[in-house]
């Protein structure tokens, strides 16, 4: 029941923080989709063209979704160590996995309005073209993956900052990191070998993103995906990135309890 309560608890403040910034989620609502029509647009030499709308919207998407879920735990996660809420909550019965789990939770609901809006006017803009927003049922996996993935991500991050100070930087190199190298914008099979390969191993957007576009451009199966390492790499690289996360997370965490420093940054 303490699990249950905290978690529970943990989730409502997220989505308490979520409706009072309002005014930025409606922001961010407005900026990212017209960052993705401006990304097309450059692509293209100043033309929306047919054939980048879609397949830049599906990494926009994700791009969109790994940027607002990750920021929005490690800013909270940060928050708490910096006015001593964590160091108070750590002297508590609540588990700390049902505090991560909870911010984990609604960071990707919060997240969910900016990735919709890019979704949203990527599908204008297709249908404005003449062209229309392929629907699989198949594409739940890949978005599933993409959501368990990123959580992973968040975790590492979150334990990182525990120990080691002023990493802010980190947060926001890494969404560069996965628009350039990622295959966000362009394939991976259209970037080097080496690129490609460290891509599909530990950017979690990377498998997600290149079964979302064999499903729907190119009417592939699950079963038989194309490009990537498959369907298995798919399933078994988000669990490995979470389970690294929680290994990290509760290293890190372990470490900072016996330092003291839980309320230091």
């Amino acid at each position: 029941m303490t699990f249950i309560r905290g978690f529970a608890a943990e989730v409502r403040k997220g989505l308490l923080d979520l409706l009072a910034g309002w005014r930025e989620v409606l922001m961010e609502m407005i900026t990212f989709p017209l960052f993705y029509l401006l990304i097309v647009l450059f692509m293209g030499r100043g033309q929306l063209r047919a054939d980048l709308l879609l397949p830049v919207l599906l990494g926009m998407v994700a791009l969109t979704f790994i940027h607002e879920q990750v920021n929005r735990v490690f800013w909270s996660y940060l928050g708490d160590i910096q006015s001593g809420v964590l160091e108070q909550t750590c002297l508590t019965p609540l588990p700390p996995a049902a505090s991560i789990l909870g911010r984990q939770v609604s960071a990707v609901i919060a997240a969910l309005p900016t990735a919709l809006a890019v979704l949203a006017t990527g599908a204008v803009a297709v249908t404005v073209q003449g062209g229309e927003l392929p629907v699989d049922a198949q594409m739940i996996v890949p978005l599933a993956a993409i959501a368990l993935g990123t959580c992973g991500l968040a975790l590492i991050l979150c334990g990182l900052t525990l120990v080691f100070k002023r990493i802010e930087i980190i947060t926001q190199l890494s969404v560069a990191v996965y628009a350039i190298a990622g295959g966000t914008l362009v394939p991976l099979a259209a970037m080097p070998d080496q690129i490609a390969f460290l891509s599909r191993l530990v950017v979690p957007v990377a498998p997600g993103i290149e079964a979302m576009r064999d499903i729907l451009l190119g009417g592939h199966s699950l079963a038989a995906l194309p490009t990537g390492w498959g369907l298995g790499w798919l399933l078994a690289q988000p669990l490995l990135i979470t389970a690294a996360g929680v290994v990290l997370f509760n290293r890190f965490e372990h470490l900072a309890r016996h330092r003291g420093t839980l309320g230091r940054h």
